[in-house]
C-alpha cells in the first residue's frame, strides 16, 4: 500500500545523473499516496539531493522535466510541490477510466484465454467481505492490480496507453477511499461478480458491471471526498 511520504533510495550507476535522478524521483512520486489527507506534497531540494546522493544541478534538471510533465509544480519563491488534481479533474478521470476499463472488459470476454481469466481469482478469492478490515493493505494492493488486470486482458494497446496516463491519480484516489463507507466490502462482491461474468463470456454483463463499479467510485468521490 502506498505511503504518504517519498521513499528515496540512493541513485546507482548507469544513466546520466540527471536521468537517474529523474527516474528515481518519478518512481518515488508514482508510489506515493498523494491524496491521503496527511500526504507531504512539498519537496525540499536540499533534502532530496542528500537522500539521492547527487548534486543539486542534476536534481534541478530532473525536477524541471517533472514540472513539464505535470507531476510537480515549481513555484518561484515558494518551493516545489507534487501536483494533485482538483476534485473536478479527478471526477473526469474516473469517468474516462470507467469507459475505458468497461470496454477492456468487453474485449476480454472475446480475447482473453480461460487460463488468463482464471488468474483473476488470485486477486479476488482470498478476500471476504466479512474479514476485509483485517486485510486492509493487502486488499488495497489487490484491488489496484485487479483493475490493471482487466485493462491488460482486453489486449488493446491504445486502451492500455490511455489508462496508463490516468493510472497514477486514479490509483491514488482508490487507495484513499477503498475503506470509506464500506466500499471495500462492496468492492469484493463486485469483483467476484465481474470475474463470473468474464468467465461466462457474458460480454454485455461484464462491460456493465465494470462500468457501474467504477462509477460508484466517482459517486463516492463526488459526495464524500474533499481535495485541497
Amino acid at each position: 500500500m502506498a505511503g504518504t511520504q517519498l521513499h528515496i533510495a540512493p541513485i546507482g550507476e548507469g544513466l546520466s545523473l540527471k536521468a537517474r535522478a529523474y527516474e528515481a524521483l518519478k518512481s518515488a512520486i508514482m508510489n506515493m499516496n498523494i491524496y491521503a489527507q496527511e500526504a507531504e506534497l512539498r519537496l525540499d531540494e536540499r533534502d532530496l539531493s542528500q537522500r539521492f546522493g547527487v548534486s543539486r544541478t542534476p536534481l534541478r534538471e530532473a525536477l524541471a522535466q517533472l514540472d513539464q510533465e505535470g507531476l510537480v509544480r515549481i513555484v518561484a519563491r515558494r518551493g516545489i510541490f507534487i501536483v494533485r488534481k482538483t476534485k473536478a479533474e479527478i471526477l473526469e478521470m474516473i469517468t474516462v477510466w470507467a469507459a475505458l476499463e468497461s470496454m477492456a472488459a468487453r474485449l476480454a470476454t472475446k480475447e482473453a484465454s480461460d487460463a488468463e481469466l482464471a488468474n483473476l481469482h488470485d486477486l479476488v478469492d482470498s478476500f471476504s467481505a466479512d474479514e476485509v478490515a483485517r486485510q486492509m493493505g493487502e486488499y488495497s494492493d489487490a484491488n489496484i492490480r485487479f483493475h490493471q488486470a482487466i485493462i491488460n486482458l482486453g489486449k488493446c494497446q491504445l486502451i492500455a496507453e490511455m489508462t496508463d496516463k490516468l493510472f497514477f491519480h486514479v490509483r491514488a484516489i482508490r487507495q484513499r477511499t477503498i475503506f470509506e463507507q464500506d466500499r471495500a466490502k462492496r468492492s469484493i462482491v463486485d469483483h467476484k461478480e465481474i470475474v463470473a461474468a468474464l468467465e461466462a463470456r457474458d460480454t454485455e454483463r461484464a462491460e456493465r458491471l465494470v462500468r457501474e463499479h467504477t462509477l460508484r467510485l466517482r459517486d463516492h468521490v463526488d459526495r464524500f471526498v474533499e481535495i485541497d
